[in-house]
């Protein structure tokens, strides 16, 4: 039976949005619990270690998951733990057991789950859609998922006015058992290219781990592009981290410890994203893909300087969706360049390395920036890794691998 490419895409990305809006409604519940109870940077490090540092050490095993196993299976059984967790949580909270120790061990788990997830819903699509459709379907994927999003700081805001935290536990779980559902009934997954079949033909007996992965690393190391690319992505991530950690904590303190203000950066941001999204679907980006990495690299590091200056509640919003709006022309184009210039054996290792990357650097900036915003004001931090942000998007402009790799074949 001939599968539709479209409604089979349409369902994936679908049961995805709903099972990432219940994770968000949670996320943002202990992230502003954790900033409104102790405005402290060193807490918001803590934080940021327990949502990303997981992810670190669990993705170099899922990288060889989605290489080598069903990778729809792989999504919902990490979908599924998330979800256990969450509904633990939320029966501890009934119970009247409220330590923030829960709250850091909730965002533990989950930052286990999304390092399992994340090279599995890249390697995904590429079976899923037509390579020449790739642009736009990361493209709707990050729309789509940015309205899911969107919805969550505002469900999390409104629940957290009246209702008891356990209840947003609970739309976590209800949301994940709707996404895995329709993710195991309904997306058809055509069959693995030969590559990767035979990786999965062998696996589940006499693995080893550490080969696979040293063959991955060794397979990267080898592809300049690839290596050059997730370098240069890791450098972005540590400058970047103030704006994607400390923005909740800035405006604590800058402008009030108020849940709304909270909601309306949360709400402009992803509004920037879900435009960004529909234009890079729709548009493409540049001919040359790095072209697009380096404009989205620059312009994100004026409006963090920007960000850091503002002095205007308005303004600071205005500035905020404008990064948003931005964002999609950096993740669209280097996930589609990885998706096309990596082999389908190797996608999943290679994209397990891109969230390892991603996962350690943003922990380690903030053990960096998190503590020194209690020393300085964020606002000095933000000016300072912008600048450093503006110039780094030279570097991808600047290497003919980069610029050569970059151009459209399609």
């Amino acid at each position: 039976m001939k599968i539709n490419w479209k409604s089979n895409v349409a369902l994936f990305l679908g049961g995805q949005a709903l099972t990432i809006f219940g994770s968000s409604v949670v996320q943002y519940a202990i992230l502003w619990h954790i900033t409104l109870d102790t405005q402290s940077g060193t807490m918001m490090t803590v934080f940021s270690v327990a949502l990303f540092l997981p992810m670190f050490f669990i993705s170099p095993f899922a990288g060889v998951w989605a290489d080598r196993f069903n990778k729809k299976y792989i999504i919902n059984i990490s979908d599924g733990c998330v979800a256990f967790a969450s509904l633990i949580v939320a029966v501890l909270l009934f119970l009247g057991i409220d330590h923030i120790g829960i709250l850091l061990a909730c965002a533990i788990v989950r930052s286990f789950g999304q390092g399992v997830q994340m090279p599995s819903i890249g390697a995904l699509i590429p079976q899923l859609a037509p390579q020449e459709h790739l642009t736009r379907v990361n493209g709707i994927q990050g729309s789509i998922q940015s309205i899911s999003m969107l919805a969550a700081p505002m469900v999390s805001g409104l629940l957290m006015s009246f209702a008891p935290l356990e209840t947003l536990f609970m739309v976590d779980v209800v949301t994940a058992i709707i996404g895995i559902s329709i993710l195991f009934f309904l997306v058809k997954v055509p069959a693995a290219p030969a590559s990767t079949k035979q990786n999965a033909e062998t696996g589940g007996k006499g693995i080893d781990y550490f080969y696979d992965i040293r063959e991955g690393l060794r397979y990267i190391r080898k592809h300049k592009f690839v290596f050059r690319l997730i370098a240069i992505s890791t450098a972005f991530f540590i400058a970047i981290s103030p704006t994607m950690l400390l923005t909740t904590l800035q405006v604590t303190r800058n402008f009030g410890a108020d849940v709304w203000r909270l909601t309306a950066i949360e709400v402009v941001f992803l509004s920037g994203m879900i435009a960004g999204g529909f234009i890079i679907s729709v548009w493409g980006g540049f001919k040359n893909r790095i072209y697009s990495m380096a404009l989205s690299c620059a312009l994100c590091g004026m409006q963090a300087v920007g960000l850091g200056l503002a002095s205007n509640f308005v303004l600071y919003c205005v500035i905020m969706g404008l990064m948003g709006l931005i964002m999609p022309l950096y993740n669209t184009p280097a996930m589609v360049l990885m998706q096309t210039k990596v082999e389908s054996a190797y996608l999943g290792r290679a994209l397990a390395v891109f969230t390892m990357a991603y996962s350690i650097m943003v922990p380690a900036g903030m053990v960096l920036f998190g503590p020194l915003a209690d020393i300085i004001t964020i606002d000095a931090i933000l000016i300072i890794t912008g600048a450093i942000i503006v110039l780094m998007s030279i570097l991808f402009v600047a290497s003919k691998t980069m610029r050569e790799a970059g151009k459209s074949h399609l």
